[in-house]
């Protein structure tokens, strides 16, 4: 079978990300004696620097990890609302959505406290050596992606009339970063080397780890932070507004692990962030699949995957949050799942239908209902990550938006390691990203924007809520075989996470093994497809009933079946669905495998 790459295959170490500087770096990691943990973790903060669009440090990520010998766990780097962030304060300010942009919307920041924490429980080398190849990156330059300076010029009036500091890094001389040029960050250089020097004295490594933990919180990383957000700032709603967090909110907050919320499927058992993500999404969509599925890649097999997605998602809407106690167990049930089944019919539905598990009665914020027109200067979906920043003469209030071809704005990043002890990580590492607010000048990175997700109605799960996460679309997996971890995999693209996750893994369960193993670079490959029809998670937050995008590649009888279906079927161009990473290991043989998304024409595999 023809892919555009060959699935990796080696026993040593195996690394995929949606950069090649990040995929090596890891890689470089493994090959100085590192595990997993210690390459995942300087592979994302490479990812902070070559990604900067997508994601930073100051963002969140959740991180799922699969010990050799040991329990899936989830650790969670999604930073809870502020002390002051109350639905009551933003409707004062005359606000009817939190805006998608500016320190309003930031969140305490996770990401940072997370990868700290896998690096000392679980990690082997010190904080200088994994914290060496961003440092370098960012200080002597890396040549970036087109997609880099393409978001700066989309944002360029802002950062030269509002966020000043950003145009400092991301505007030198009144230029954006070129391919084929380098681009540094001399203040976040700056900003990982002044941490390294202030916890040099710390004494052992885990020591070093901890005093970086308390500089984030209250050194001079922290008091940053924190002055930032109080500084009054341009945002999508076109006023200045300055933020709720507190040096009190950074120091009363940690990353954590929590059990992963998991689904048995014919001998598979899928591991997800809680329903604080949009994780179980993904497993009540396999609950909905009935016993026999209908040929793979069948109209029958697409429509019966829309449609049970345009289920899932509608009781994420009702039902998924960190504010209010989620009924995930009933939500995951044969029975429930029997009878939202019985709901799909041979045309594509146009209805948000919530469930009501044990006889709860489903409640959706009044928001959730606004529809997306099709003229892009008014759209008010948000389809994807990041949200990106506009100014208020803007006819476009936040971005990204689905544009004619299907294609997005925005995503976020992702990175997958597994070791030769069969260690095993999958993270989506996100937010932060330099669109989202202005640049930090201290340090040289922005805060993030995920309280956007959180909706300004009380009594919700997903109300803004102080001290209590935004439900977030970030979503890693870990997929075991006969209850052994063998897979890591992972996508950015907001929504369409936990669609184009499903399609992969079906597609790796359902075809065929490649030269013994996984074909994974074939799933990766395989045309792919997603779907709106419910409230997008990123402001303006709306949706687009009966929507689908396809990829050019897929079967043209499909297409003209699914529109005699109903559904409102955009073809876009031939590879612009799913930014798919994954990693696997076979437990028998101890062979390990990996393999990246093509699209985007950044994203690599590596290993030996």
């Amino acid at each position: 079978m023809f892919t555009t790459r060959p699935t990796l295959q080696g026993t040593f170490g195996m690394v995929s990300s949606t950069h090649w500087l990040a995929s090596q770096s890891a890689m470089a990691v493994l090959e100085d004696g590192g595990n997993a943990y210690d390459a995942a973790v300087a592979g994302a903060f490479v990812l902070h620097v070559v990604e900067p669009h997508l994601n930073g440090p100051a963002g969140e990520v959740p991180i799922l990890l699969a010990p050799a010998g040991g329990e899936v766990r989830v650790l969670c780097g999604q930073g809870v609302a502020p002390a002051g962030a109350s639905v009551a304060h933003y409707k004062e300010l005359g606000l009817d959505l939190v805006p998608g942009t500016g320190p309003l919307a930031a969140a305490v920041p996770g990401a940072f406290d997370a990868w700290m924490l896998l690096l000392r429980d679980h990690g082997t080398k010190p904080l200088a050596e994994v914290l060496r190849y961003a440092t370098g990156y960012a200080e002597d330059g890396h040549a970036p992606v087109d997609n880099v300076g393409a978001t700066v010029e989309t944002v360029r009036e802002l950062f030269e009339t509002e966020w000043t500091s950003s145009a400092e890094i991301y505007l030198p001389g009144g230029q954006p970063p070129r391919p084929g040029e380098l681009f540094r960050n001399p203040a976040l250089a700056a900003t990982w080397k002044r941490l390294l020097a202030e916890v040099d004295a710390a004494g052992d490594r885990v020591a070093q780890i901890e005093a970086a933990r308390e500089i984030w919180r209250a050194g001079f990383i922290g008091e940053a932070l924190v002055r930032q957000a109080r500084r009054p700032t341009m945002d999508t709603s076109g006023e200045r507004h300055t933020g709720t967090l507190t040096a009190g909110d950074l120091a009363g907050w940690s990353a954590t692990y929590e059990a992963p919320a998991t689904y048995d499927w014919k001998g598979w058992t899928l591991c997800k962030a809680g329903p604080w993500s949009q994780g179980p999404a993904l497993l009540q969509q396999l609950a909905l699949l009935p016993a026999e599925l209908p040929a793979y890649g069948s109209a029958d097999y697409v429509h019966l995957l829309i449609e049970g997605c345009k289920l899932a998602m509608a009781d994420r809407e009702a039902w998924y949050g960190d504010a209010a106690e989620v009924p995930l167990d009933e939500l995951l049930t044969v029975a429930y799942n029997a009878g939202r089944r019985a709901l799909i019919g041979d045309k594509a539905s146009y209805e948000l239908r919530p469930g009501s598990p044990g006889g709860r009665a489903p409640r959706l914020c009044a928001h959730a209902h606004v529809v997306a027109t099709d003229d892009p200067g008014s759209s008010p979906l948000g389809a994807g990550e990041p949200t990106v920043a506009k100014g208020p003469a803007s006819p476009v209030p936040g971005e990204p938006e689905v544009a004619a071809d299907g294609t997005t704005r925005g995503d976020t990043c992702h990175l997958d390691v597994v070791d030769r002890w069969g260690n095993m990580v999958a993270a989506t590492p996100s937010g932060g990203w330099l669109q989202s607010n202005p640049v930090v000048p201290e340090l040289g990175f922005p805060l993030g924007t995920r309280l956007q997700m959180t909706w300004l109605e009380e009594g919700l799960p997903n109300s803004l809520t102080p001290g209590r996460r935004p439900r977030t679309t970030l979503t890693p997996s870990i997929a075991l075989r006969d209850g052994l971890p063998v897979m890591a995999f992972g996508t950015p693209g907001g929504d369409q996470q936990d669609q184009w996750q499903l399609h992969f893994f079906l597609a790796v369960a359902l075809r065929p093994a490649v030269r013994g193993s996984l074909d994974l670079q074939g799933a990766i490959d395989a045309p792919n497809w997603h779907n709106d029809s419910f409230p997008g998670s990123f402001y303006p937050r709306g949706m687009r009933p009966g929507s689908v995008t396809v990829e050019a590649r897929t079967d043209t009888e499909v297409v003209e079946e699914l529109r005699r279906r109903g559904h409102d079927v955009t073809v876009a161009d031939a590879w612009s669905e799913g930014r798919l990473c994954a990693v696997a290991r076979d437990p028998e043989t101890g062979i390990l495998s990996a393999a990246a998304n093509p699209r985007g024409m950044q994203g690599y595999a590596v290993g030996r």
